[in-house]
């Protein structure tokens, strides 16, 4: 496999990813009970020479769930009947999950009400206060 691009700035090199694969649950007869279809990724966060400090920082809080105490990654794939298929799902989901992970939206602005808003707020309060002013015993004179 080639380099695996994640964003536009990020690109992890295949030779980081770590494969292991085992025969598949389910049913598939005698392919299945022969066939170590099962695709496992290993992925090591903190050693991974393909993103920044602080990329790994982000990552490494973002993805907190799904490291192990060393901080690697860990993905299994098994949906398919085919290896090559199964370390594609693997790989993808893998490109997915990190971009999301890596993915920063942009700082909230604050704003404060539209002038409508403000007028509607004003109007409704004094709108209610008629309402109650209605209720009030009316002056002695």
């Amino acid at each position: 496999m080639a380099d695996i691009p994640v964003t536009r700035d990020v690109v992890v090199d295949d030779a980081e990813l770590e494969w292991s694969f085992s025969r598949s649950g389910g049913p598939g007869g005698q392919h299945a009970n022969t066939s170590s279809t099962k695709a496992e990724l290993r992925w090591d966060l903190p050693a991974s020479p393909s993103l920044t400090q602080a990329q790994r920082d982000l990552a490494r809080r973002r993805l907190a769930g799904r490291l192990t105490a060393d901080g690697v990654l860990v993905l299994q794939s098994s949906e398919h009947r085919s290896q090559t298929r199964n370390r594609e799902a693997a790989v993808a989901r893998f490109a997915a999950l990190l971009a999301d992970a890596l993915h920063s939206s942009p700082p909230r602005r604050a704003t404060g009400p539209t002038r409508a808003a403000r007028r509607r707020r004003v109007e409704a309060k004094r709108r209610r206060a008629e309402t109650k002013a209605l209720r009030r015993r009316p002056p002695r004179e």
